[in-house]
């Protein structure tokens, strides 16, 4: 028990030595370098677009699939996906330019 106190107090002084030595910057404007947020937005832009068209992709196939083994709700369920794919990249083109102009009028 009295090793563990002292390996207790060891490791306390050792990160009070360390915190000493940290510096405290001072604080930031976060809006001053958007840099970062802005590179964030553009992949998570280019993200959805991939997506869709990945799931546009898969639900032609799911609907290949479906007609040639003779199971419609494979057919049924690949319209269904290609129509929801569809409206998501009509979202994300209407999200995309509305996302830079809030961006591009805070920055």
């Amino acid at each position: 028990m009295s090793f563990l106190l002292s390996l207790h107090d060891g490791v306390h002084a050792a990160v009070q030595t360390l915190a000493a030595d940290i510096d405290n910057p001072a604080p930031q404007d976060p809006t001053a370098g958007s840099n970062g947020v802005t590179l964030l937005l553009a992949y998570a832009k280019w993200g959805a677009l991939i997506a869709c068209a990945v799931a546009a992709v898969v639900s032609g196939g799911l609907m290949a699939v479906g007609a040639l083994s003779n199971r419609p709700d494979h057919a049924d369920k690949g319209k269904r996906a290609l129509v929801w794919s569809l409206g998501g990249v009509v979202v994300t083109a209407i999200a995309i330019p509305m996302v830079n102009t809030v961006f591009g009028a805070a920055s």
